[in-house]
């Protein structure tokens, strides 16, 4: 069966209130997919985010983040006046401005949770059922969000050495002291799932899957790190002794150093890796299917010194390889997953690919670019297997418009043979190259919206290794034209990958 779908982080859809969020236009969205013939959304992690706004590096793989609570839902449901959220300042453009969000969301969501509390909603069977349902990780979330409110932001690991190292009687201490901070936790996930559920099942019926988004490692300053350290690889102090990224290459000349704690696989093989496994089973609670970020680091994973200031002096480590998939897949069954396998693909990495039996990612820029790894061929339209993902970029990639004019003149040239196209005008050719993966073998196509909008690296999601300007781009209403979406449905009928539900 031929797919195809769009990528769209739920930050990305317009609303009133300073980001996108679980309102009427992601519902509305939905519809557009189902009109423009689409099968799938993808999006990106949905966990909560802390410095530098990225959701890959979240204070809980399990937890929702709380600035995706629709507060119009919120009005409907006596929680909050209209008034009170018109009249808060969430920033005004079209991009996010993640500080105001921080001050103005929290105190919003607080009104709420107290409004929340005295209408008897936090003792109602459907709440006390949702923490039930959670108790494996919401308490130690609830208390860790509420121990760093308490500590001023500051990581874990700055805390009281009874609280850092989770001492017993500090803990049940802490659980008295900041007990209404703990239920305001726990209220914002109720409500933060309770909206997700409903536009999921509303996506679910019109025809459309969601892929959701795993990023292969957690945040050190997290709940998940701070309540399990034993998973990770960490010292007598609880500090790493390396952290996670990647070498060099074309595209960053000192490698990424990610910051994020490895994991202790050795631990992980003792208990079977039910970590993992519970970790994927919440995920295919909450999506359809699932793309694993940085695949390759389950073959090998690179190692870098704690305190270096570039990835250049890591190394690469053995990571579980096919041992940990197939203790997921005895556990939870066959479950549809996409493996993020870019980068610098060793013969091991092609190895674990094709014994998972997961289909991996083609991405069209990658085919041209000279700054590629050394598997340019791997990414020629012609050669994608069927068993894969075509994209013509992803959320760390240049736009299609914008890296089509930044790459050399002899890479230009390139993709003009490749399409045998010489006349179309450069600033309709992002068209051209949507067909190309279009009319691929490929399964499964997905397109980057700001691809389908023909934009410039101003509507750039991300770019990897910087801070301060990313994920805060926002699509515009206006923009889902009419004529726009009569185009998707006619090329996606056209090679077969309509959507008929």
């Amino acid at each position: 069966m031929r797919l195809s779908g769009m990528l769209l982080p739920i930050s990305a859809l317009p609303s009133n209130y300073g980001i996108g969020c679980f309102s009427k236009e992601a519902y509305e969205f939905v519809d557009t997919l189902k009109k423009c013939g689409q099968s799938l959304w993808q999006i990106l992690p949905l966990g909560p985010t802390g410095y530098g706004d990225s959701p890959y590096q979240s204070f809980s793989t399990f937890a929702g983040n709380p600035y995706f609570i629709d507060l119009e839902t919120l009005v409907k449901d006596g929680l909050l006046g209209r008034l009170e959220c018109e009249g808060a300042d969430f920033g005004t453009g079209n991009t996010i401005d993640y500080e105001k969000m921080f001050h103005t969301r929290y105190r919003i969501l607080h009104m709420a949770y107290q409004r929340a509390v005295t209408n008897g909603i936090t003792e109602t069977d459907d709440y006390h059922s949702f923490v039930k349902k959670n108790e494996s990780w919401l308490p130690d979330y609830a208390l860790f969000m509420a121990l760093k409110d308490a500590n001023h932001g500051k990581s874990w690991s700055e805390w009281e050495e009874g609280i850092r190292n989770r001492r017993p009687e500090a803990l049940e201490e802490a659980g008295q002291k900041y007990k209404t901070d703990i239920g305001f936790y726990e209220f914002v996930q109720y409500e933060f799932f309770r909206q997700w559920d409903a536009l999921k099942k509303y996506a679910n019926e019109q025809g459309i899957q969601i892929i959701g988004d795993i990023p292969i490692y957690v945040a050190f300053d997290s709940a998940d790190t701070w309540s399990d350290t034993k998973q990770f690889q960490l010292d007598e102090d609880n500090f790493p002794p390396a952290v996670a990224g990647v070498p060099p290459d074309g595209f960053s000349p000192t490698g990424q150093l990610w910051g994020n704690p490895l994991y202790r696989w050795e631990k992980h093989r003792e208990t079977g890796y039910q970590w993992w496994i519970t970790r994927l089973w919440y995920c295919f609670e909450l999506y359809d299917v699932v793309r694993i970020d940085h695949f390759r680091g389950f073959d090998e994973y690179f190692s870098i010194p704690y305190g270096s200031e570039t990835a250049a002096p890591g190394h690469w480590e053995k990571g579980p390889g096919i041992e940990l998939f197939r203790a997921v897949e005895q556990a939870l069954g066959k479950r549809e997953i996409i493996a993020e396998d870019l980068g610098y693909m060793s013969e091991t990495v092609r190895q674990l690919v094709r014994d998972s039996g997961f289909p991996g990612m083609k991405v069209l820029e990658f085919a041209f670019d000279s700054r590629d790894t050394g598997s340019a061929s791997d990414y020629l339209p012609h050669n994608y297997p069927v068993n894969s993902v075509a994209y013509t970029g992803t959320h760390d990639n240049e736009t299609l418009v914008s890296w089509y004019q930044t790459i050399t003149a002899a890479e230009r040239a390139l993709v003009r043979d490749y399409l045998c196209d010489y006349a179309t005008p450069e600033a309709q050719l992002y068209k051209s190259m949507i067909a190309l993966i279009f009319r691929s073998a490929a399964a499964t196509c997905i397109i980057p919206m700001q691809d389908w909008l023909g934009l410039n690296n101003s509507a750039r999601i991300n770019k990897p290794s910087t801070i301060g300007e990313n994920w805060r781009w926002r699509l515009k209403k206006s923009q889902l034209t009419p004529k726009l979406q009569k185009e998707i449905c006619s090329i996606t009928t056209r090679y077969g990958r309509m959507n008929w539900a």
